[in-house]
């Protein structure tokens, strides 16, 4: 009988750490589970935070409630991610950048609950969206550059953060081109 190789390495675990704790875990110490947040329903179960996994009812009922950490940085406006709209064009279609973004956020949402808008203010002629994530920041920009065309840039910084703009100074309708 031959062995993969491939097979045997990753059952290997000599050399790994067996208290490995993911990020959230790091951060406010293992909750018990499941642990339902008191502000959105995010279920605390598995080690991460999610909002498709619903608990049993007899889980629920033996379920710890807490705030999860999106609310928390959502209340104290702590962001990971700050988006900048310029140009005429964010002026002119100021609604319909305003809907992508919430498609764009929701979507995320429902895959990775922890990755949220925390605001999106009229700055100046633009826009300032501020996220949880710096990935979520960084998929605004791109789903924008995809739909509206533009230019994009990116900046990250050692604090953990994302500064991304999103320019485009004509006024026109987005320009889609067909895909054959």
């Amino acid at each position: 009988m031959a062995t993969d190789k491939g097979l045997l390495r990753a059952l290997n675990r000599r050399g790994t750490r067996s208290e490995k704790v993911k990020p959230v875990e790091a951060a406010t110490r293992r909750l018990p589970e499941p642990t339902v947040c008191e502000r959105c329903g995010a279920v605390f179960q598995r080690r991460s935070w999610n909002t498709e996994r619903a608990p049993s009812p007899a889980a629920l009922a033996r379920a710890r409630w807490r705030v999860c950490p999106a609310c928390k940085q959502q209340a104290a406006q702590e962001w990971y991610g700050r988006v900048r709209l310029r140009g005429g064009f964010v002026a002119a279609h100021e609604d319909e950048l305003r809907q992508r973004i919430a498609n764009v956020a929701s979507r995320a949402r429902s895959t990775q609950s922890q990755r949220r808008v925390v605001s999106v203010e009229r700055d100046g002629d633009g826009l300032e969206v501020l996220t949880t994530s710096q990935k979520l920041a960084h998929r605004i920009v791109h789903e924008l550059r995809k739909a509206f065309r533009g230019r994009a840039s990116y900046t990250w910084s050692d604090d953990r953060t994302l500064e991304a703009v999103w320019e485009r100074e004509d006024t026109g309708g987005p320009r889609r081109t067909a895909r054959r």
